[in-house]
């Protein structure tokens, strides 16, 4: 082969290569990126580990591993089942109830001459029995379709989950062992110079980091103003809060699992405006503070907008499931990084004025 050709053949044969790993590892990126933003989280607290165990990096690595299960993983994914569960068992509950009763037998219990229901007289309405039940049963439906499409989710998806756990936590071991043996073999394979690609690791780290902090943060700043929100009512503001605060932390139904029930039972024993102001407060306020908490503490490490950090948030979430809380904003802020270093790279080539200052910024 001319010596001409060798190098083109090469990228051509080096590409094609790359090609076919991506397609082998796409099942799986999104476990690898995860472990790679949880070791990234917890490597300074491995190496310290490792220090204090002698530099026996394999013991340090599966024990950090093992606490990480213990206190994170174990604990959130009980939660999760458990939550899924309940929804799904309330929801059918009521579909049973209402199956099993004729509108009578409902309009004239005890529970209901009590409640909201007290207010009307059925005997001056020609209700169709089957017509009231659909109509009861599609509102139930339809108030709830977040509520059960996300329980619903969860449990379709645990025994996926658990798989995807099991592989993050291995590949999560491999990371704290080799993670600097990694990252140095792409630096020196990463055609960018070296200083460029200290930068994108440490935008990777610090907002893995910021995001990780920012999850709790907002889980207790929604157990706080969930807390105010039932106090007003007079429900029990400390229960309500460590609960919001919990289940906050649940992809897809969160808090909602909570505030819905309790909101439409209060409506159901005629405490409306109690029911009213708790399914206002529990969807305009617990149910939008996190996102902007997210995007406020993110924006700094990001130097992104908060609304675009936001809508990375929703975006990631949309595209990746649960783990694009962290992947959403975390891809944002390593595409700011990457413009930043064009700017810096090709700033003569640039037409606006001014570009020099601005990319020094």
């Amino acid at each position: 082969m001319p010596k001409s050709l060798t190098k083109p053949f090469l990228l051509i044969l080096v590409f094609l290569i790359l090609v076919g790993c991506y397609l082998i590892f796409r099942p799986f990126l999104t476990e690898i990126l995860v472990a790679a933003i949880m070791a990234s989280i917890f490597y300074t607290p491995f190496l310290r580990f490792a220090k204090f165990l002698k530099n026996r990096y394999n013991l340090a690595a599966i024990l950090m591993c093992l606490l990480l299960v213990i206190l994170i993983i174990i604990p959130f994914t009980r939660l999760v089942i458990y939550a899924g569960e309940k929804s799904i068992g309330a929801y059918a509950t009521a579909t049973e109830f209402f199956n099993s009763h004729d509108i009578s037998d409902v309009s004239q219990s005890a529970f209901f001459q009590r409640g909201a229901l007290r207010h009307l007289n059925f005997d001056r309405y020609d209700f169709d029995d089957k017509i009231f039940k659909d109509t009861v049963l599609n509102a139930l439906k339809e108030s709830s379709n977040w509520l059960l499409s996300g329980a619903t989710l969860i449990l379709k998806e645990t025994t996926g989950f658990a798989v995807s756990l099991v592989l993050i936590i291995i590949t999560m071991f491999f990371f704290f062992v080799d993670g600097e043996k990694i990252m140095k073999r792409l630096m020196y394979l990463s055609p960018l110079p070296n200083r460029y690609d200290r930068e994108l690791f440490h935008k990777f780290r610090s907002v893995s980091y910021t995001i990780f902090i920012s999850t709790f943060v907002a889980a207790i700043a929604q157990g706080l103003v969930g807390a105010i929100g039932f106090a007003i009512v007079g429900f029990p503001a400390l229960l309500a809060g460590v609960l919001i605060a919990l289940l906050s932390l649940l992809p897809y139904i969160g808090a909602m699992i909570f505030y819905v029930p309790v909101g439409l039972y209060y409506l159901l024993v005629g405490n409306i405006w109690q029911g009213i102001f708790i399914l206002l407060w529990g969807f305009l306020i617990i149910g939008t503070i996190d996102n902007v908490i997210r995007a406020y503490m993110i924006k700094g490490k990001a130097e992104v907008n908060p609304i675009f950090v936001l809508f990375s948030i929703l975006g990631g979430i949309a595209l990746f499931g649960f783990w694009g809380v962290l992947m959403g904003p975390l891809l944002v802020a390593l595409a700011v990084t990457i413009l930043h270093i064009y700017e810096l790279e090709f700033c003569s080539t640039l037409e606006s004025r001014g570009c020099g200052e601005e990319a020094k910024k």
